[in-house]
């Protein structure tokens, strides 16, 4: 077993390196986005840039070197002692070169271009961090209780009144996107009754004021999640129940409750406990849009705007960190099938 985490995690370090190299060549080859606040900020950001490894500069224009992004004119040539200088971007395989090292070595991951002119990118996704993973965190503890206890209501309801009430509302609410659900939820709560806020609370807001503000987002995330529990929960349930083993156990004398509890809630949970993970990196990918119906500062809405500002060094953290929640949650979604049920175990040699 500690062979097989050993050799999942160097995989998914494998993997992360290869997307995120993969993605910084296309953010490179994408055109270069002037920064907002030019030609005030233009001298500092390039010299930033070129610390990085990202351009060069010459104080005459060099034909053939690569593409010219920018060069100082009027009042420009003050700040560069009197000398017109170029600045060119440097081949993709040297800025590729010099954003490795940058990484492993200070840990710079770039400076922003729209989103905070000249701001480390890794602060911004850092400060905007906590909102989305605590909206996805309160998400996950309401739903997965509510989905799986419904799931079992219905799963041992099979087939009655209940049942059909229950898998009905999954259905319907199911097939709603979730960015209807918010939209509705901000026109019946916000607009018509005015019981809680129309979009997140600012700084300055009091604490109850931000309790409420996360109500609205919450519940459009939990809606999808829920029916997804409560039908997975249901069918797994049902299956373990009409198995043979839990007709053997009748059999011997075990009453159905004792059937139920024993057997086939512990076997049917043996599916259903990894998909809270799958689920989680479901929540959090679909949470970028939530974000920007609810104007959420976090990680999600940032994607987006950093998308369309073209803010392409924000991105590229942005991309690095739904990586890596994807791929941990996956190898921890592959180890715990062998501590939810002890007969699995992970890279066990076969003896037969």
């Amino acid at each position: 077993m500690g062979k097989y985490v050993v050799k999942r995690l160097v995989l998914a370090l494998i993997t992360a390196f290869i997307i995120l190299s993969a993605t910084f060549m296309l953010m490179r080859l994408l055109p270069f986005k002037i920064p907002v606040g030019f030609p005030v900020d233009a001298w500092r950001y390039f010299q930033d840039q070129e610390q990085q490894g990202f351009v060069i500069h010459f104080t005459q224009e060099m034909d053939g070197y690569g593409k010219l992004l920018w060069t100082t004119e009027g009042k420009e040539l003050i700040q560069g002692g009197g000398l017109q200088e170029y600045y060119y971007q440097r081949p993709i395989l040297e800025q590729y070169g010099s954003w490795l090292y940058n990484i492993f070595t200070e840990w710079n991951w770039g400076t922003s271009t729209s989103i905070q002119v000249n701001a480390s990118a890794i602060d911004i996704i850092g400060s905007r961090l906590p909102v989305s993973i605590s909206i996805n965190i309160i998400s996950v503890i309401i739903s997965v209780p509510v989905g799986i206890a419904l799931g079992i209501w219905a799963a041992l309801k099979k087939n009655k009144l209940t049942d059909h009430i229950i898998s009905t509302l999954v259905m319907i609410f199911i097939s709603v996107p979730s960015f209807i659900i918010i939209s509705l939820l901000i026109r019946w709560f916000a607009y018509d009754l005015g019981v809680l806020p129309f979009q997140w609370p600012d700084a300055t807001s009091t604490g109850a004021a931000k309790a409420l503000g996360y109500v609205i987002p919450v519940l459009a995330l939990c809606f999808g999640s829920i029916c997804g529990y409560t039908r997975f929960t249901r069918a797994e349930l049902c299956e373990v129940m009409s198995s043979d083993y839990l007709l053997l156990a009748r059999t011997k004398g075990l009453t159905k409750s004792q059937c139920i509890t024993r057997h086939a809630l512990r076997n049917a949970m043996v599916p259903i406990v990894p998909s809270i993970l799958a689920e989680f990196i479901g929540i959090l990918s679909g949470s970028m849009i939530l974000e920007n119906l609810y104007n959420i500062p976090g990680i999600g809405s940032l994607f987006v705007n950093s998308i369309n500002s073209e803010d392409y060094n924000v991105l590229m953290v942005d991309m690095a960190i739904f990586t890596l929640i994807s791929l941990v949650a996956s190898v921890f979604l592959d180890i715990s099938y062998g501590f939810i049920d002890p007969r699995i175990r992970m890279g066990a040699k076969n003896n037969a």
